[in-house]
């Protein structure tokens, strides 16, 4: 069953890294991951935007070079929209223990309006 969350205030990178340790896994198995990375028990390996990123030995678990983090924010977002997911199957009637990520896909959100402060106590 499909969700999707659109112009989320995400880093995309760390969203990426945390999406691609998330393929091909089974619902339950995915969800029990994304709640463990929450409570710093397994680390997301960072691949690709790995540049900086420390190394820990539960990275290494997950078949990385040893870099790793513990993306908060990105975990809690991708966790929900699991959920989502989960709650469309259960409204199709579908069997929810069978479910796993076939498709998991980020893309970078559009830019957010901010303020522009300026001299003098202008405000733009």
């Amino acid at each position: 069953c499909k969700a999707r969350g659109s112009d989320l205030r995400v880093h995309f990178k760390n969203t990426r890294e945390t999406a691609f340790a998330m393929r091909k896994l089974p619902l339950a198995k995915a969800k029990r991951y994304l709640e463990d990375v929450l409570a710093h028990k397994q680390a997301i390996p960072f691949r690709r935007f790995c540049g900086g990123v420390g190394r820990t030995a539960q990275a290494k678990n997950r078949h990385s070079n040893g870099q790793g983090r513990w993306p908060v924010k990105s975990a809690k977002f991708i966790l929900d929209l699991l959920k989502n997911a989960e709650s469309n199957a259960e409204m199709k009637g579908l069997d929810v223990d069978a479910l796993y990520i076939s498709h998991i896909q980020v893309n970078q959100a559009q830019k957010q309006r901010r303020r522009t402060y300026r001299a003098h106590g202008r405000i733009n």
